[in-house]
C-alpha cells in the first residue's frame, strides 16, 4: 500500500505540546523521555515541522519479552513517536467514543476491568431474574488477537471513519499520519533488548516477527485504541444485528448472557464466521465456555458467583510472587539502609496497586495475610495503613 502524500492543512503547534504533556505523565523516567525533555521545546517544534512538511519518519522500536500477567512480546516506540500517538488519539478519541457501544470496556475513561465485572454481574442478575431462573454465560476469546489484526483492513476502516466524521482542516494530514502508524512494520530495524532465549515458548501467533502485514505492537497507545475501534464493527454486529441484550467485551475477551443454553451453542459458529469474513480473526478453540451462573465465571481478573465477587487466583499468585521477590532482595543485603529511594517508591507503588484493586472485593483477610508476608526488614521504610488498604512510608 502506497502512503498518501496529497494532504492539505497543517497541525497547530499547540497540538504537539498537549500531546507531549499527556505522553510524559507515565513515561517521564525512561531514558528516551529524559533525553527528549532536555530540549523538549525545540524537539516538539522539529517534530511539528517534519509532520507538516511530510518528512516525518517513524523511529526504531525496542522489542522485549514480559512475563506478567502472561508471557508477551512488547514493542516500545521511541518517545517522540509516542508523542505522535497521543497527538492522533487526542484528535480522534471523542469521535471514537461516539462510535463505541456502551459495553466495551478497554482503554476508556470511567470504564475498565472493574466496570466490566460489575456490568457482567448486573447482566447475570437481570437475565436470571435475581438468580431464580436458569441463565448461562457464553465466554469466548480471539486467538492471537493483536497479532492477527489485518493492518490494511484497519487502515481502510479508519480512513473512511475520519473522512465521514472528522471535520478539522488538518484531516488529510491526520489520515496520512494514521496510515504511517498503522502500516509501520516495527520489526524492521528494531532494537531487541531481551535475549533470544526469552522468545522460547512464545507461540508464533503471539509474535510480530512471524506475521505478514498483520498485527499491532502491544505497548503503543494507538494499538490499544485502534484495536478497540477494529472490534467496534463486531460489537455493533452483536448488539444491533443479532440483538443481543446482555453482551460485553474487554479487548478480545467477550461474553453473552442468555437463558437458553442451546441458543448460545448455535451462536458460536455465527460469531466465528463473522470474525473470519469481516475482520480476518479466529476464535480461540480452547477458550470457549458456556457456564451456568451458579458455577461461576471468570472475567478480567475476577471470579463471579451469585452475590459474590472474588479476586482470581492468578492475581493473588502474582501478588505473592511480587512480595517474595522483594523479600529475597532485602534478605540478601546486609546492614540497615539497604534500599534506595527509587526501590522504596517502586515497592510501595507495586504493592499499593494490588491493594487498591483488591479493595473492590471482600479481601480484608487476604490483604492482611499478604502484608504480614512481607519481611520485617521493610518496617524501617514502610508500614500498613489502617484496614490494610495501602502501604505508607515511615514518617509520611
Amino acid at each position: 500500500m502506497q502512503l498518501r502524500l496529497d494532504f492539505r492543512g497543517t497541525f497547530e503547534l499547540s497540538d504537539f505540546f498537549e500531546a507531549y504533556y499527556d505522553c510524559r505523565k507515565h513515561k517521564r523516567k525512561t531514558a528516551n523521555a529524559l533525553k527528549f525533555e532536555l530540549n523538549y521545546e525545540s524537539e516538539l517544534i522539529q517534530l511539528w515541522k517534519e509532520i507538516n512538511e511530510g518528512s516525518y519518519q517513524i523511529g526504531r522500536s525496542i522489542a522485549f519479552i514480559v512475563d506478567k500477567p502472561v508471557k508477551r512480546e512488547i514493542f516500545a516506540a521511541n518517545f517522540r513517536d509516542r508523542v505522535v500517538h497521543h497527538l492522533i488519539i487526542n484528535k480522534l478519541n471523542d469521535l471514537f467514543e461516539k462510535e463505541f457501544i456502551y459495553d466495551s470496556y478497554s482503554c476508556r475513561v470511567g470504564k475498565g476491568t472493574l466496570f466490566g465485572i460489575k456490568r457482567l454481574n448486573r447482566f447475570i442478575r437481570a437475565c436470571s431474574e435475581n438468580y431464580t431462573r436458569d441463565t448461562y454465560i457464553l465466554k469466548l476469546d480471539i486467538k492471537g488477537f493483536f497479532m492477527s489484526i489485518n493492518r490494511e483492513i484497519l487502515y481502510k476502516r479508519l480512513e473512511n471513519f475520519i473522512l465521514s466524521n472528522y471535520t478539522g482542516q488538518d484531516r488529510d494530514l491526520l489520515i496520512w499520519l494514521v496510515q504511517m502508524v498503522v502500516m509501520n512494520d516495527c520489526t524492521e530495524g528494531c532494537y531487541v533488548k531481551s535475549p533470544a532465549s526469552r522468545w522460547e515458548g512464545l507461540p508464533p501467533d503471539k509474535s510480530l516477527f512471524h506475521q505478514n502485514k498483520r498485527g499491532l505492537p502491544i505497548g503503543n497507545l494507538t494499538s490499544q485504541i485502534f484495536a478497540n475501534f477494529y472490534m467496534s464493527h463486531f460489537d455493533h454486529f452483536m448488539k444491533s444485528t443479532l440483538g443481543l441484550k446482555y453482551y460485553g467485551r474487554y479487548v478480545d475477551d467477550f461474553y453473552v448472557v442468555h437463558p437458553d443454553k442451546q441458543f448460545l451453542k448455535n451462536l458460536i459458529p455465527v460469531i466465528d464466521a463473522f470474525l473470519k469474513n469481516e475482520l480476518g480473526l479466529k476464535l480461540h478453540p480452547l477458550k470457549q465456555q458456556i457456564q451456568h451462573f451458579e458455577k461461576g465465571i471468570k472475567f478480567t481478573g475476577a471470579f463471579l458467583l451469585p452475590n459474590r465477587l472474588y479476586v482470581h487466583r492468578r492475581t493473588k499468585g502474582n501478588f505473592y510472587q511480587l512480595i517474595d521477590k522483594w523479600n529475597t532482595v532485602i534478605k540478601k543485603r546486609p546492614g540497615k539502609d539497604v534500599l534506595s529511594g527509587q526501590e522504596i517508591q517502586q515497592i510501595q507503588a507495586s504493592v499499593n496497586s494490588y491493594l487498591g484493586y483488591m479493595l473492590h472485593y471482600k479481601t480484608y483477610k487476604l490483604r492482611k495475610r499478604m502484608l504480614y508476608r512481607m519481611s520485617t526488614r521493610f518496617d524501617r521504610y514502610m508500614h500498613p495503613a489502617k484496614q490494610y488498604t495501602k502501604l505508607k512510608l515511615v514518617g509520611k
